[in-house]
């Protein structure tokens, strides 16, 4: 379990694609210092388990489920990710509750900057988009974010200079690919209501 408030954007050093999986070491710098293996931590949104450490170096194993569901399949060396460690009972939840279960993958649509704020229009396949309601939560690349607007099959979030300065998501550019997840209990909304 996750908060969406981003800890560290993390470079990714060394990828390896065997068949149907990819295999990824990632510079968790400062953050390794209370991560061990078998620990769960979200990539860019993604929950993923440290397979091994080692001087602040973990590796991670990405199976074909993850790859298909995600945008990770397009990691590169030198990329960066956000990068968040679970939460511990106790900890301050100062986002949205986040799984770290990516729903899909989201287009970057449209990119307008204002003075003080960024909006950022999002792409949603239609299974996303019905999920989605004004002044709901929404995570993307793992960053919990506010919905401020909705127009079929497109959302929009409103990022702060100090979100565009922390998180990967200030290097977003029209067309990139961003990992999805909605708010869970609208997914447990939609999954109890009768079905048409």
């Amino acid at each position: 379990m996750f908060t969406g408030l981003v800890e560290a954007a993390c470079q990714v050093l060394a990828c390896r694609r065997t068949q149907g999986a990819l295999e990824i070491d990632l510079d968790l710098g400062r953050l390794a210092r209370d991560v061990r293996e078998g620990d769960s931590i979200s990539v860019d949104g993604c929950c993923l388990t440290v397979a091994t450490l080692d001087r602040g170096v973990a590796t991670f194993y990405l199976m074909g489920e993850t790859l298909e569901k995600t945008w990770l399949a397009k990691l590169q060396p030198d990329t960066w990710v956000n990068v968040e460690r679970s939460l511990r009972v106790g900890d301050r939840l100062g986002g949205h509750f986040v799984t770290g279960h990516v729903d899909g993958v989201g287009r970057i649509a449209d990119i307008v900057t204002a003075p003080g704020q960024t909006t950022v229009w999002i792409e949603l396949p239609p299974e996303l988009f019905v999920l989605c309601v004004p002044k709901g939560s929404i995570c993307l690349n793992g960053v919990s974010l506010t919905l401020i607007g909705l127009e079929n099959p497109r959302v929009s979030v409103g990022l702060i200079p100090h979100t565009l300065t922390v998180t990967t998501l200030g290097r977003l550019r029209v067309d990139d690919r961003v990992n999805v997840e909605a708010d869970v209990l609208g997914k447990w909304v939609q999954r109890l209501l009768p079905k048409p």
